[in-house]
């Protein structure tokens, strides 16, 4: 992965980004339909290739080498690190590294300073030394944009673990915050689930300060180590930054005079948090980082690390590990079989692959078994409702989600299963949890129902991207979708849910990305949702979204959006032609009617010229989000699956919603 110096990946800005892929693609070309069917049939045979004999389909999930830092660092602090995975690891993360010194977070983007940090101490650990080119060059870049003092607040943490940073100098979160009701603000169950599951191990790690051995000084990236960290001036105290700067003074004052008693009694409640939290296969939540703060947190309260649970906990971050034919090894922050399985199911089904066909029955037969059937976190908030829902991962049973819910239960449709009756209740119990986790405004989110308090994201401590999970276009879209698929378009929370996405659209025609980049993501969720919610293909907001995504079509007749759009507005819909992005807005101008437009023909057109031998596509660039801008994430299946609906739905045509009942 490598950068120029100004972060702009050799273009000069947005348009010239966007038009620097081109490609023989002729969408005037007689035969387009039967090259876009040829293409859809390899398309199939390769995806087929790919399914797991158990039935499921994942493509790697790759992140930043902020993964496998940390990897490293964990196993230093535990005293379990080895000479392979810190060889492996290190081959990784000097791959990765840019022509300038700095790491980025994605590829082609600019280098980001924790990621640059991190990474550099990792190579540290590897035996790199500070003077060697590569080294020197990451140091001053770091030191060119502030040092250490500069870094986000979860880098500084890592450091003080081996006293490179003052804990002192952190932001405090005392586990007494589990003490707070759930009505109170600031309680853990205001924060999303992902940030919940890392906050309250390090309230625990916060509490108690650990401090190992350096194994080398870091003075080569602080701007002044004499001075290493000056005083920031405070916020104005009328302001709500001021006000938490001036909390975080305050906590710092109680953790010095905390009673024993009362931080004892905390701590205790935190790890029986934690514990009850871990899944089957060892993790949390099926992602890497509160695995990592977790298994830390029980260590420091006298976990030893042949502990059932630590034994566990430590056996799954090594399943988040993928090993490149180099040698080298790469650290997935999290893994999607349930949601790659139910996106691979709907291409293939909407490909012309028969309903009844043994991988899809497999699939489904998967699936089904990854049914989520117990309360988790959710039920804090929607206490009544029955579960019934499915995760993103292998394990987490305690996090279904909804996005993922939704797409299952439309996969679940396009299949002819022999056991109708057991589907049918899958379903039932799939779109009733949906409903019922429906926002007060209308829209769904991600894990929780109105998970909206706008205090997490104003503590000092929270500077790692969202904290909340608010309402998004491009879920709310995925279950108005479902649930028209399912023949409910007229319940009220569906028609809410409409008039949601409707109120949602931006000025330009688009909606924003939240899980996907971005405002091609949005839309090609929302089309769709549209189209079978029955809004015909004239009704305004379709008339703009449509006139919008013609705007930003390439040159060379894909589309693409850089992650940059997320913070600067000349690259909304602007970026180098994906398989992916180009994909989504052909499924959103199929829906919306244009199947004989130009911009379809010039897109398809693209797609069948860009597909490889094998029947697949080529994708660098991270079109999938985490966090927006902070974190992104390139899903190596998406170049497949999307590509595959989108030609499918060109050959063979929208599917059908089903009957109202």
């Amino acid at each position: 992965m490598t950068a120029t110096t100004d972060g702009s990946a050799g273009a000069v800005g947005p348009r010239a980004a966007a038009a620097s892929t081109t490609h023989d693609t002729d969408a005037s070309a007689p035969g387009l339909d039967e090259t876009a069917a040829r293409a859809a049939e390899r398309a199939v045979e390769h995806l087929l290739a790919r399914q797991d004999p158990a039935g499921w389909w994942k493509g790697d999930l790759e992140t930043n080498v902020t993964m496998d830092a940390e990897d490293l660092l964990l196993r230093q602090f535990l005293g379990i690190l080895d000479a392979d995975t810190t060889r492996a690891s290190a081959l990784h993360i000097r791959r990765e590294q840019g022509e300038d010194g700095a790491w980025a977070t994605f590829y082609g983007g600019p280098g980001e300073l924790s990621a640059t940090v991190e990474a550099y101490v990792a190579l540290r650990l590897a035996g790199d030394p500070p003077e060697a080119p590569h080294m020197a060059r990451a140091a001053a870049w770091v030191r060119a944009r502030g040092g250490i003092a500069a870094a986000r607040v979860f880098t500084r943490i890592w450091l003080a673990l081996f006293g490179w940073w003052r804990w002192e100098d952190l932001p405090e979160l005392p586990p007494e915050l589990l003490f707070l009701p759930k009505w109170f603000p600031l309680n853990i169950y205001d924060f999303g689930c992902w940030a919940r599951q890392t906050i309250v191990p390090l309230t625990v790690v916060s509490a108690k300060r650990p401090v190992r051995p350096a194994p080398f000084p870091l003075d080569e990236l602080h701007t002044d180590p004499a001075r290493p960290n000056p005083p920031r001036p405070l916020a104005p105290a009328t302001g709500w930054d001021g006000l938490f700067q001036r909390l975080d003074k305050a906590l710092h004052v109680y953790h010095r005079m905390a009673p024993r008693a009362l931080r004892g009694t905390a701590m205790k409640v935190a790890a029986r948090w934690i514990v009850e939290r871990q899944e089957n296969d060892g993790c949390w939540g099926g992602i890497q980082p509160p695995a990592v703060y977790s298994i830390i947190a029980l260590h420091l309260l006298g976990y030893d690390l042949g502990h059932p649970v630590m034994r566990a906990g430590l056996e799954s971050l090594d399943r988040f590990a993928v090993r490149r034919e180099d040698g080298s090894r790469m650290i997935e922050a999290c893994q999607s079989p349930v949601w790659d399985t139910c996106l691979a199911t709907i291409a293939l089904a909407d490909a012309g692959l028969r309903p009844d066909h043994p991988a899809l029955v497999k699939a489904v037969d998967w699936m089904l078994d990854e049914e989520i059937t117990r309360p988790g976190d959710w039920a804090v908030r929607r206490p009544g409702l029955p579960p019934g829902g499915w995760a993103f991962e292998f394990h987490n049973d305690n996090y279904p989600d909804i996005d993922d819910t939704a797409e299952v239960v439309l996969a679940l449709r396009r299949v002819e299963h022999p056991d109708p009756a057991r589907v049918e209740a899958a379903v039932a119990r799939g779109a009733r949890w949906t409903l019922g986790m429906q926002s007060r405004d209308g829209g769904w989110a991600a894990f929780d129902a109105d998970n909206t308090s706008p205090f997490p994201n104003k503590l000092p401590f929270c500077d790692f991207g969202e904290v909340i999970d608010p309402p998004s276009a491009d879920v709310t879209a995925h279950v108005v979708e479902m649930l028209a698929h399912e023949g409910r378009v007229d319940h009220p929370r569906t028609r809410r849910g409409i008039e949601w996405l409707l109120a949602a659209q931006e000025p330009n025609g688009a909606w924003f990305g939240r899980w996907g980049v971005n405002h091609v993501y949005g839309t090609g969720s929302v089309l769709p949702a549209l189209a079978a919610a029955g809004l015909p293909p004239a009704h305004p907001a379709i008339r703009r979204a449509v006139a919008w995504l013609g705007s930003v079509q390439n040159d060379d007749g894909g589309w693409g959006e850089d992650l940059r759009s997320y913070q600067e507005e000349e690259w909304v819909g602007r970026g180098p032609s994906t398989a992916s992005q180009t994909a989504w807005a052909l499924i959103a101008l199929l829906a919306a009617g244009q199947r004989d437009s130009e911009p379809v023909r010039r897109g398809v057109a693209w797609l069948t010229g860009t597909q490889r031998e094998d029947g697949s596509w080529d994708e660098p660039y991270f079109t999938g989000t985490g966090f927006p801008w902070d974190f992104s994430i390139n899903y190596h299946l998406y170049r497949q699956v999307f590509p595959l609906t989108a030609l499918g739905r060109y050959v063979h045509g929208e599917p059908a919603p089903r009957k109202e009942r």
